[in-house]
């Protein structure tokens, strides 16, 4: 059956889109509403900062929580507090009465449900998708993820303006939408669990899992890597362009083209994939990504900056798809919860570092400098992916099924 006509993928997806959307709407618009609160840039920044730590500290407990409840009842839940939070965030703007602290609680809650939305929905989506259109799918995910970066911001600011109450509305919206949406799924979600285990066993047990396949170890450092140096690389563009009294309008064309460019990677994602080895893929992605960082440090301009910067991410979404369409496929059922909490610590762990990184180097060696040291840590990525054999061994999705992890159950649980 195709995937357009899968209802359950189909209401999982539209739920999942309109979701981010208004999340995405509602985290732009939180520091231009607490820097009008507030009055003072420094305490948007720590609201926008602290709001930001709840992610962070949900991920592992989320993990575990996916893996032991309904999954279906945990989506419709945190839909539902998502939806409750970024409304009194509506009611108070309304009526006056919002403060820093308010603004600054909302985006803690509204992280901390997106920690325990991202485990659940990726095995909630595993759970309805046959493993031979999982490429698809995860194509799909790639494209709505490239929609929201490219347009949460523009719609964010068009509906400040109009009014500043506006954007929440919009997360109010969204959330609504996947609670009804996720609401109508009647398929399970996920295997039943049989026996009762503590948590911190289920945690312990979860760590385990991904520390015994040296896939996911290598995977752990090297994404690590590469998203550390791409969060960098953006900041210091960006902040080599305001320095040299760049038009903010043109600042954003150079986010917005990259943007684009990975919408249409998305759009031809899942061909590539269905074609190309996941290692080689990467190989070929991480490649593309290093001659753009050395054209961009041989010629450090503008536009040079807007070209090459879009040519480098064209196929991020390619091997995102693939090997998050792999991940899904291998992982047990009754592990997927806390593998992706765990495997996703990687992009949490360079989100606050990446910025000071990209700062510190722009300010120590300037631009070019900082892209000829970000050339060589993405040609270190480069050679130790090669290097990866499990990851290099990785067929196309037509063999993924026969790579399933066979991961026994303890035979021991331990009451709650």
């Amino acid at each position: 059956m195709p995937l357009r006509r899968n209802a359950a993928y189909l209401l999982l997806t539209t739920g999942r889109f309109a979701q981010a959307i208004g999340a995405g709407v509602g985290t732009f618009a939180i520091p231009l509403l607490a820097f009008e609160v507030t009055g003072s840039v420094g305490q948007a920044g720590l609201i926008s900062g602290v709001g930001q730590v709840g992610a962070l500290l949900a991920t592992l407990p989320a993990g575990v929580v996916a893996d032991r409840v309904n999954r279906r009842l945990l989506l419709v839940v945190a839909a539902a507090t998502g939806a409750a939070l970024w409304a009194t965030v509506l009611v108070g703007g309304v009526a006056g009465t919002l403060g820093a602290w308010h603004l600054a609680l909302v985006l803690f809650g509204s992280s901390t449900v997106s920690a325990f939305v991202n485990p659940a929905s990726g095995a909630a989506l595993r759970a309805v998708v046959p493993a031979a259109q999982m490429a698809d799918a995860m194509a799909v995910n790639q494209g709505r993820m490239a929609a929201v970066a490219l347009f949460a911001g523009p719609v964010g600011g068009f509906l400040y303006g109009m009014a500043h109450v506006l954007p929440f509305a919009a997360s109010v919206v969204g959330h609504a939408i996947e609670l009804v949406a996720v609401s109508f799924v009647r398929r399970p979600l996920g295997e039943e669990r049989t026996g009762a285990t503590h948590p911190l066993a289920d945690l312990r047990e979860g760590l385990r899992f991904v520390g015994r396949v040296p896939l996911f170890r290598a995977v752990l450092v090297l994404i690590t890597l590469l998203n550390l140096t791409s969060i960098a690389l953006v900041v210091a563009v960006n902040l080599e362009l305001v320095r040299t009294g760049t038009d903010p309008r043109l600042i954003g064309l150079v986010d917005a083209c990259a943007g684009i460019s990975m919408l249409a990677g998305a759009v031809v994602a899942g061909p590539i994939v269905r074609r190309a080895r996941v290692g080689r893929l990467g190989v070929l992605t991480i490649g593309l990504l290093a001659v753009a960082l050395a054209v961009m440090a041989l010629a450090p301009a503008y536009w040079v900056f807007v070209a090459m910067l879009a040519v480098g991410v064209f196929l991020y979404p390619a091997l995102n798809a693939g090997f998050t369409g792999y991940l899904a496929v291998i992982i047990p059922d009754r592990m997927m919860g806390r593998a992706t909490s765990l495997l996703g610590l990687t992009g949490l762990i360079a989100a606050p570092a990446a910025p000071v990184l990209g700062s510190a180097l722009l300010e120590g060696w300037g631009i070019g400098g900082t892209l000829w040291a970000m050339t060589g840590a993405v040609l270190i990525v480069l050679v130790a992916l090669a290097l990866t054999r499990p990851l290099m061994r990785i067929g196309t999705p037509d063999t993924w099924a026969a790579d399933a992890i066979d991961w026994p159950v303890a035979r021991t649980p331990s009451a709650t």
